[in-house]
């Protein structure tokens, strides 16, 4: 029998002052004696917000990952220090992701949520594309420039376009075309302004109309991957 999870009615202020205090106190120690605040006033409540967008982001793609927990859609907050030169043991941030397994489809866009102490944003992109993805998404973006960009150009009033460019453009002209193909990497994201949306109840819902715009990009991106899939099997 699966187990319903509760409607999602916003995280609470002192979960977010958990995440605050954990910079200032990364300790082991400190984590157990506060272990209830994360569990209680920020694990569960996550839960509850992938359960809530879980069906229309299936909506939007049948194969993403939606089930609800820790290492599915639901970030660590445990951080692997081996590779680092920073030891701090936790997180002060949080964030879930729709994405695809990666077992079959190992650089394809993903959908995020994340926020911190005093910050939250949200969108859809790449953690770091592949060199072959990159020039596949470069070629796409020309062949059909007038459809990507009659898609993209009205996300830019509310999303940012963030990832980093090349010193020398491989394209110069035209700039709303060469903003993107000149990226090693991209994600549109959208900041949010006011840290009260997270203790809201109706957070899922303008979630799910920010990924839902995102959509149509989301598509072109996959096509992207079936073409390389393609050329695997070929």
């Amino acid at each position: 029998m699966v187990t319903q999870q509760p409607l999602f009615t916003g995280f609470d202020p002192q979960g977010l002052l958990f995440l605050r205090d954990v910079r200032q106190n990364n300790s082991k120690e400190w984590f157990d004696e506060n272990r209830s605040i994360y569990d209680n006033l920020l694990v569960k409540p996550f839960r509850s917000l992938v359960s809530e967008l879980a069906l229309p982001m299936l909506q939007i793609d049948d194969q993403f990952e939606t089930r609800p927990a820790i290492g599915k859609t639901l970030s660590r907050i445990h951080r692997d220090t081996r590779f680092s030169r920073d030891k701090s043991l936790y997180r002060s941030n949080l964030w879930l992701t729709f994405k695809r397994s990666s077992k079959n489809w190992t650089d394809a866009p993903t959908y995020f949520f994340e926020f911190g102490p005093d910050w939250w944003r949200y969108g859809l992109g790449y953690y770091s594309a592949s060199r072959e993805t990159m020039n596949l998404f470069r070629e796409n973006i020309l062949d059909n420039r007038e459809h990507f960009l009659s898609i993209t150009q009205p996300l830019l009033s509310d999303f940012n376009l963030e990832g980093e460019s090349y010193k020398r453009p491989l394209l110069k002209e035209p700039q709303a075309l060469a903003n993107w193909y000149n990226r090693k990497s991209f994600a549109l994201i959208y900041d949010g302004k006011e840290t009260e949306t997270l203790f809201d109840d109706q957070l899922p819902g303008l979630l799910q109309a920010g990924f839902e715009r995102l959509a149509p990009l989301y598509h072109f991106l996959m096509e992207i991957e079936t073409q390389k899939r393609r050329t695997i099997l070929n």
